[in-house]
């Protein structure tokens, strides 16, 4: 590769390595079921009292590296024994969502692995494998000489372990369920530093994609009309493209069922949206990514995830990781935090599961 400017692309390749060596530290105690070394890791390669953790219901916000072991680690690793990482995606970025951020984003996406031999979150056990499918944004400061973590946000699905553990807390749903595979072109790892040309246009891409969608939203304001050519689609997304939403929608597979499969019953089902922005946003290669906390707040109407009008607004807390094809979009990967917007409503999944378990407390 020739011809990329290296004071872009350095400062990318550091705080890979920063986060490399921070799951280095975090998965030898995972695999070896020690959560000091894991706390350990924490207190080394984050910003200590001040760093600032985001995990999804019901966790929410945690400030401090120890107080995230305490709260989330350590209950995990009592439950999900020799904890294993197997990535898909890894990549790293400027903040396109906030020119003022001085830091660089690092994502990693894919599956935790280990034994659901005890309850967690009072979710029992199987004494088999869980897949704990997860997406992780780190920023590395970019302000300090050793690099430290200073803010992560850790995306998980609940409702998967739930499915996984017989406990599924909704009614069927729209797609696929499945153990989602990483890329086709099984090269999401971004390990080597990339051609910036190629992130900017990856990057350029999905931000149309956006604008199509929020000029199709804009369209169904005027005209109460709420359905989407699929030629606006085609615009940024390969006709074979592939989305892999969370538990509770599922996956689909082409822009037909696409549409017939989540686009539809998302905005037939859902009103009021409100978009709040995303936290960070970056591409990489041929990959983008982005969260927001929350991104989105609506209100059920009825039909969504088969639930019925809520008259309750609602926040999604939202992510997508992409791979662009040439000029098109092929794959896509979200995650919604589904147990706090049904919470947001008065649903407490996990506190309606201990009650038909007949056990009270929070493990």
């Amino acid at each position: 590769m020739t011809g990329q400017p290296v004071d872009s692309v350095e400062p990318l390749q550091r705080a890979k390595q920063v986060v490399l060596d921070f799951h280095r530290d975090v998965d030898a105690g995972l695999a070896s079921i020690d959560p000091e070394a894991v706390a350990m890791a924490f207190k080394r390669h984050t910003a200590g009292p001040n760093y600032r953790w985001r995990g999804l219901h019901p966790f929410g916000e945690v400030t401090g590296s120890g107080a995230v072991v305490e709260s989330f680690y350590r209950p995990l690793m009592s439950a999900l024994g020799r904890i294993q990482r197997r990535p898909d995606v890894f990549l790293a970025g400027t903040n396109d969502a906030n020119p003022d951020d001085d830091g660089v984003w690092v994502c990693q996406m894919g599956h935790l692995v280990g034994l659901f031999d005890h309850p967690w979150l009072d979710i029992p056990p199987t004494r088999k494998m869980c897949f704990f499918r997860y997406a992780e944004f780190n920023r590395v400061d970019g302000s300090s000489a050793d690099g430290r973590i200073t803010d992560s946000a850790l995306f998980f699905d609940v409702i998967s372990v739930m499915r996984q553990a017989g406990v599924y807390p909704l009614p069927p749903q729209t797609g696929s369920s499945h153990v989602y595979p990483g890329p086709a072109t099984h090269d999401g790892l971004l390990l080597d530093a990339q051609d910036p040309v190629e992130g900017d246009a990856t990057m350029a891409l999905v931000n149309r994609m956006i604008e199509d969608l929020s000029e199709a939203n804009r369209v169904a304001a005027d005209t109460g009309d709420n359905r989407v050519p699929a030629d606006v689609l085609r615009r940024s997304w390969h006709e074979d493209m592939i989305w892999s939403g969370p538990e509770g929608i599922g996956a689909t597979y082409t822009i037909e069922r696409y549409q017939e499969q989540h686009q539809y019953p998302f905005r037939f089902g859902l009103a009021a949206k409100t978009f709040n922005g995303h936290v960070a946003r970056f591409a990489e290669g041929d990959y983008a990514c982005f969260f927001g906390w929350p991104n989105l707040t609506n209100q059920p109407s009825g039909g969504f995830l088969g639930l019925p009008s809520s008259g309750t607004a609602a926040d999604m807390r939202v992510v997508d990781v992409y791979r662009r094809h040439g000029d098109k979009l092929a794959e896509n990967w979200v995650f919604i935090d589904v147990a706090h917007w049904l919470n947001m409503q008065g649903l407490d999944v996990l506190q309606r599961l201990r009650q038909q378990q007949g056990l009270e407390g929070f493990s």
